[in-house]
């Protein structure tokens, strides 16, 4: 009898040693699967981080012959119509894509320049739109966003009411309004689209 219950014991004890040993290398197991998901986790969010920096760092190199950022605050006023439709520069594609000259807050009728000889072209080139004396090309590329001077249609450049030949080279000045027309419209056309230039509100900040 007690040869059988000290055989029952053992049995026992080697039945618990046998689960406990089961257990430990299923939690080990479990553990592992979870420290390489983690691990995974963070080799995606470092990969991620490091092409923001490299954008960033794209971002933050300024035009040739800029001044030092944070030079300069400037603000300016801008209205760009292609065949009468309003561009919205105030989607999130828009804003603050170079600390030298940008849009933000949401707002896309008031542009900021940070430091000085940043001209317009460089701002349109963050934002990825084509621009010069002869297009204005929406990021997309597409041929139906594409937008150029020929026989029928033509870009419009005006600032402060005054039509000049090019804007991609202009330094936009304090309290600048700068008006981008592409179309074939009349000067009641113009002076209207003028006006409502003068209304916008430049936003200071």
């Amino acid at each position: 009898m007690g040869e059988n219950r000290d055989s029952r014991r053992e049995k026992e004890r080697e039945n618990y040693a046998s689960k406990q040993k089961s257990q430990k290398q299923k939690n080990t197991l479990i553990a592992a699967g979870i420290f390489a998901v983690i691990i995974a986790i963070i080799a995606f969010a470092s990969y991620h981080y490091y092409e923001k920096l490299t954008l960033t760092g794209t971002q933050m190199s300024g035009p040739p012959g800029a001044g030092k950022l944070g030079d300069e605050h400037e603000h300016a006023a801008i209205l760009v119509r292609i065949f009468g439709d309003k561009f919205d520069f105030s989607l999130p594609d828009y804003q603050v894509k170079s600390p030298y000259i940008h849009f933000e807050s949401q707002n896309g009728d008031t542009i900021h320049r940070h430091a000085s000889n940043v001209p317009l072209g460089f701002l349109f080139k963050s934002i990825k739109i084509g621009f010069d004396d002869e297009c204005f090309v929406f990021p997309d590329k597409k041929p139906e966003h594409t937008f150029c001077n020929n026989e029928d249609y033509s870009l419009k450049f005006y600032v402060n009411h005054e039509k000049v030949p090019t804007l991609s080279d202009y330094v936009l000045k304090e309290d600048d309004r700068i008006l981008v027309l592409y179309g074939n419209e009349n000067q009641t056309q113009v002076d209207n689209y003028l006006m409502e230039l003068d209304g916008l509100f430049i936003e200071k900040q």
